[in-house]
């Protein structure tokens, strides 16, 4: 308390001495007729002046934002085409078909001596004619994880990890036969894990050896078993090989881009000779911000999956997927168009 009214004293003088001061420096300028330039400070201002001008006060600069070491992007694209016909006499059946691509990424970079690289995609199509039933023409979701740290230049010790299943019934249509059940989720599902080198010569290229890979052949379903190379008790499979996997991902211009997947597989367990073939290739072209050309295929060839034919005869087939769309299309974060 008492320094609490010490200060209000001091504080009632200085301010009683400021304006004596004031007034007397008034009435000099009135008397002496000096304009404000000419007027003199009192030593107690010019005190203060110097002492002002003697301290320095401190600059504060925020700090620079380090680049993140995460990078992500998403591709969105949808396609629709619907037919109506009203007394047509060619024939034919009214229709809708829709195709969905969905296409993230997330990477992860350490001072270029580590990456992470994450990639899901789901894709889902089906066409509805009105008249006929409704057939699923797309469906796929796939998970891909590869890590690697690098051991001299260009080339990387790298472990690599990939899912793939489907997400709805699957359906063969025989003719003037009721439709056949070829798969659902989870019969099949491909679990793979591979350990090797990682060799990437130019940025768009990634080659990968990995010459201890396993995989893991679930088929839930009994009946659908003997389908995709397990025997009717076994519900999980596993395999034990080499897998080489090319990746090419390159945006040729601003409006095209380019991203192709090969994968070479031999079972050390079953017939090395009899190389799996799986190969996926995406061409994107940017028509504008919200709509583009698409051209997805996908080639497989396995001789564990058994594929029947017009007859219903069980054997081994090269399978090929083309989807052709146009329509919307739009991406997210920093995914390269």
């Amino acid at each position: 308390m008492r320094y609490t009214t010490a200060f209000i004293i001091l504080l009632f003088l200085f301010t009683n001495l400021y304006a004596q001061e004031v007034n007397s420096v008034a009435k000099q300028s009135q008397t002496s007729k000096q304009t404000p330039k000419e007027l003199k400070l009192s030593v107690g201002h010019e005190l203060s002046m110097i002492i002002a001008s003697k301290v320095k006060l401190p600059v504060l600069t925020p700090p620079t934002p380090q680049p993140s070491k995460w990078s992500g992007g998403t591709l969105l694209q949808l396609g629709f085409s619907q037919l109506s016909l009203t007394n047509w006499a060619s024939g034919g059946y009214d229709n809708v078909a829709m195709n969905a691509y969905v296409n993230v990424y997330r990477n992860y970079s350490l001072n270029k001596e580590m990456f992470w690289e994450n990639r899901l995609q789901v894709g889902y199509g089906f066409i509805q004619s009105f008249g006929d039933r409704y057939r699923k023409s797309d469906d796929k979701f796939i998970f891909d994880s590869k890590l690697g740290y690098r051991a001299i230049n260009n080339l990387f010790a790298a472990a690599t990890f990939n899912f793939r299943t489907q997400m709805t019934n699957g359906y063969n249509y025989p003719a003037n036969k009721e439709p056949v059940l070829v798969s659902k989720p989870f019969a099949p599902a491909y679990f793979s894990l591979g350990v090797g080198m990682d060799y990437k010569p130019v940025k768009p290229l990634s080659l990968n050896f990995s010459p201890l890979t396993s995989n893991l052949v679930i088929v839930e379903l009994r009946q659908l078993r003997t389908r995709y190379g397990n025997k009717i008790e076994q519900a999980a499979k596993l395999e034990l090989g080499a897998q080489f996997k090319i990746d090419y991902k390159h945006q040729i211009n601003k409006n095209l881009n380019i991203n192709s997947t090969l994968n070479l597989f031999s079972d050390y367990l079953g017939t090395p000779k009899n190389v799996k073939v799986y190969w996926d290739l995406f061409i994107d072209s940017k028509i504008n911000k919200f709509f583009s050309a698409s051209l997805r295929t996908n080639m497989i060839y396995d001789d564990d999956i058994l594929i029947a034919d017009k007859e219903g005869r069980l054997s081994p087939r090269l399978q090929f997927k083309e989807i052709l769309s146009i329509g919307f299309s739009y991406t997210f974060g920093e995914f390269k168009r």
